[in-house]
């Protein structure tokens, strides 16, 4: 009876489940909770626990009479699967690293409907466990695998036959750092099983079931791998006294896995397969192949990333042929931005590059040090990613929003990366999260109310850690790692405060969504009140600094306090000529000093200075991403940073944002402002999916005349404001009066005849 009802829950459960869904993403707005309690998982009984890098191959076989319309299943496992059916590849790289929560895991669901056929069926899965934390993975302890599909009475039990994959191993050269939960990869083709996905299941013996230690599994809530499929790469070879070097240029810093075709007369031979981004200060992930006698194809399946596949190949072997298969989140760079000032043009373009190389089971801050989902970094990214891409990449935004909360501590502490193993809270970096460029422009972009509810009570929990001291400014939290940029001349009690200033206005702004009125009322005073503190107790006269700091001025905190709305307009000419003078914040920082200059009424010297700073990255030939600091990559040498980091893309949230004056003024973008800056380009166009349509804005100045058109989507409202100092205007064929108009669903024109000085 017990076995019936568990089963007519499953069926009901699936009723609710799409059986034709390619993803996991629903609508923009909302968030999957399914959750699921298996007791059981199933694994090998040569499986060892805790111990690193291990492969299992398991192997069901079934006869189905009638092939279903539809055949849902649900897996989990630890840590990665590759799914066949009939020697179809049904899913490539499998389930998501573990930790919703620090006890749980994801599932993913698949429907096999498709691969099926009437008669004998052959199911087979690969499993990779890691066997080991990182900064983006929990482990359970040991190589397990849950499977479940009622439409086929398919579930995790004896009937699996599985065995220890022989040829996996760990590869013999210097191990990936600690923040990295996978293994470089060996295979020694001399040790394969052969076509063991159809073929007779020699050497397989019944799975073990064994205790569930995944935890809860929790629905996979972002899509599954976009595939681009195996290229053929062209390449060139270096020879050696005992070693060829082949090097091969990818198209772009992709995430990829290498395919090789081999020829060896003998087998033994060492190949060792690595891209330029095999050590960025630290080693990072490699793998090897140990060839058998004759033609061969293989395909490494833990992916690396890089600009270039670098292989070092021992003599008597010959790689006649090297491929790769490029995978990746499932969105596409539907943001577009051109002008006619080839840096800008340049620097979208690479950091729309970092953007995705950075954006896999979750954002992390590079994708071949540490994979780790730094919450400084990724608010940078989130503010980034609304303008850039598809909506299908906010779910990736709403799972770390979850994780982080998920995550806290008893004691109220966030912290991150996570999933993981690194416990360390970094103060502002939380801050930055749980505030106005965190949680709140998540909000604004996609209208989620449910993960503002979800996530509140985590926000009021860490808001309340902190105090104010005598001086009515917050006093120092002394957090496990108190980090607030790198480089020098760090004004850490202020950068501190400032920031907490930004979480109560992004506290203020949730609590009054929710209705929490008194909450918000507390927050919004709590905030004016540190900024009366502010100005009283660090403003100079020409700058802002904490009395305890006796360092150089600052830009940081400069720029913190105009958009924190602390420093009121008396003050912006005596802040701009400080950030003339100051130049200590490092990529990860500038992109607030950029927008406080445009808030300050300085765009023109905003574009300026940001051209300066990262001429050297965006110019570079060989990188078509950003860089970690301001001369990364020089002369080879990576010692002090990736070439691929996500903090340093914030100025393509600032273009959009402040100096077209496009952002939404009502969630969802349900009305939304187009308010430009008088420094525009000559000649520059905007254009980017949101959940509510695509908004497009483009400026062509043509003599004494500014032409202007804006795409306002159905169902949302534009406000417009002319920054410009104009003799006429006409919007859509009739006189506007005033410089300010709201504009319907549809196509507009703006003609603007300038005034003369």
């Amino acid at each position: 009876m017990k076995k019936l009802l568990n089963l007519l829950c499953l069926l009901v459960s699936f009723m609710a489940i799409s059986c034709n869904r390619s993803s996991a993403v629903e609508e923009a707005n909302t968030y999957a909770t399914t959750t699921l309690h298996p007791t059981h998982t199933i694994t090998c009984k040569d499986a060892a626990t805790d111990k690193p890098n291990q492969w299992i191959a398991f192997r069901r076989d079934l006869t189905v009479k009638d092939v279903p319309s539809a055949a849902p299943c649900r897996i989990a496992a630890d840590s990665k699967y590759w799914l066949w059916v009939n020697g179809r590849l049904v899913v490539f790289e499998g389930a998501l690293k573990r930790g919703p929560t620090p006890h749980d895991a994801y599932y993913d669901e698949v429907n096999l409907a498709p691969y099926l056929r009437r008669g004998e069926n052959k199911i087979a899965l690969l499993l990779w466990h890691f066997g080991k934390d990182g900064f983006s993975h929990k482990s359970s302890g040991k190589p397990q695998f849950w499977f479940d599909c009622p439409a086929l009475s398919l579930t995790s039990d004896e009937s699996w036959l599985c065995r220890l994959h022989p040829a996996y191993g760990t590869a013999d050269c210097p191990a990936p750092n600690f923040r990295l939960s996978e293994s470089s990869l060996s295979f020694d083709a001399r040790k394969d099983i052969g076509d063991w996905q159809t073929d007779d299941a020699d050497g397989f013996e019944p799975a073990v079931v064994q205790e569930n230690t995944l935890g809860s599994l929790h629905i996979r809530p972002i899509p599954q791998w976009k595939d681009y499929g195996i290229k053929k790469v062209a390449f060139t070879t270096h020879h050696g006294e005992t070693y060829d070097t082949l090097i091969a240029t990818l198209p772009h810093n992709i995430q990829m896995t290498p395919v090789l075709t081999v020829r060896d007369e003998e087998g033994g031979h060492r190949i060792l397969i690595e891209t330029n981004h095999a050590r960025v200060g630290e080693e990072c992930l490699r793998a090897e192949y140990i060839t058998r006698a004759g033609r061969q194809q293989y395909e490494s399946l833990g992916w690396l990333n890089g600009n270039k596949l670098i292989l070092t190949v021992q003599h008597g072997a010959e790689v006649t042929r090297l491929a790769y298969r490029e995978t990746g989140y499932d969105t596409a760079p539907d943001g577009r931005f051109t002008c006619n000032d080839g840096f800008y043009n340049r620097f979208w373009d690479k950091g729309l590059r970092t953007i995705y190389v950075n954006a896999r089971d979750n954002f992390f801050d590079c994708p071949d040090r540490e994979r780790g989902q730094w919450w400084g970094d990724i608010v940078t990214i989130l503010g980034e990613c609304f303008y850039t891409y598809s909506p299908s990449l906010h779910a990736l935004v709403r799972k770390g929003i979850h994780e982080l909360c998920d995550w806290q501590r008893e004691d109220s502490i966030l912290f991150s990366p996570i999933p993981g193993n690194y416990g360390t809270e970094l103060p502002v970096q939380m801050l930055a999260a749980v505030g106005k460029y965190g949680f709140w422009t998540y909000y604004m972009n996609t209208g989620d109310r449910a993960t503002i509810e979800h996530v509140y009570p985590a926000v009021q929990r860490y808001l309340a850690v902190y105090h104010l001291d005598d001086d009515g400014l917050t006093a120092f939290h002394n957090g496990g790692w108190n980090w607030g940029d790198w480089g020098s001349n760090k004004d850490m009690r202020l950068l501190q405060t400032i920031w907490y200033c930004l979480a109560l206005e992004g506290a203020a702004n949730m609590a009054e969504l929710l209705g929490y009125d008194e909450d918000a009322s507390s927050y919004r005073g709590l905030h004016e009140s540190i900024s009366t503190a502010v100005n009283r107790v660090c403003w100079t006269g020409t700058c802002y600094r904490h009395p305890t700091y006796t360092g150089k001025t600052d830009d940081r905190v400069q720029a913190l306090a105009v958009v924190a709305g602390i420093a009121t307009p008396d003050k912006y000419d005596a802040l701009f000529e400080t950030f003339k003078e100051e130049e200590h914040a490092s990529p990860y920082m500038e992109k607030y000093v950029m927008e406080a200059l445009f808030a300050i009424g300085h765009g023109d010297y905003a574009l300026e200075r940001t051209r300066r700073r990262y001429a050297f990255m965006v110019n570079h030939p060989d990188y078509d991403t950003l860089f970690e600091g301001w001369d990364v990559g020089v002369n080879g040498n990576w010692d002090c940073g990736s070439v691929n980091h996500a903090w340093s893309g914030g100025p393509l949230s600032v273009l959009p944002s402040k100096m077209f004056g496009v952002y939404p003024t009502e969630a969802a973008w349900k009305r939304f402002a187009i308010q430009p800056n008088a420094v525009v380009f000559d000649d520059c166009s905007l254009s980017f999916p949101t959940v509510s349509g695509t908004v497009a804005v483009s400026f062509k100045k043509k003599n004494d005349e500014i032409i202007w058109k804006a795409d306002v989507p159905s169902g949302t409202t534009a406000d417009i404001r002319i920054p410009w100092r104009y003799t006429r205007a006409v919007l859509d064929g009739k006189r506007l009066d005033k410089p300010e108009a709201s504009l319907a669903p549809g196509k507009h024109s703006i003609r603007i005849r300038l005034a003369s000085d």
